[in-house]
């Protein structure tokens, strides 16, 4: 194979011969600065609390505060009560 001649190449260099500017001006630090508005906020809060609902499993308040008062009475928990428990615990792991 053989190459007769490169066409682009003499372009590439006629850009690296370019002068570069002797006076160039300073660019003076400044900082920048971002500002959120009260709206962008809010909708904001709204989206984390919906992916934190979303990711959080229903728990019932009521029902537990009910079943930790009928354990703390001595007389709630019997064996009809724990075979119970015990039988809807398994069935409802399959077994």
């Amino acid at each position: 194979m053989m190459i007769n001649g490169v066409s682009n190449v003499t372009q590439v260099n006629n850009v690296q011969n370019l002068r570069k500017p002797e006076n160039t001006a300073k660019v003076t630090e400044s900082s920048d600065t971002v500002t959120v508005s009260k709206e962008a906020k809010e909708m904001a809060e709204i989206y984390f609390m919906d992916k934190v609902a979303a990711e959080t499993p229903d728990v019932r308040a009521d029902k537990i505060a009910e079943i930790r008062e009928k354990i703390k009475d001595p007389s709630y928990l019997n064996d009809a009560i724990i075979n119970s428990a015990a039988d809807k615990f398994l069935s409802a792991i399959g077994l």
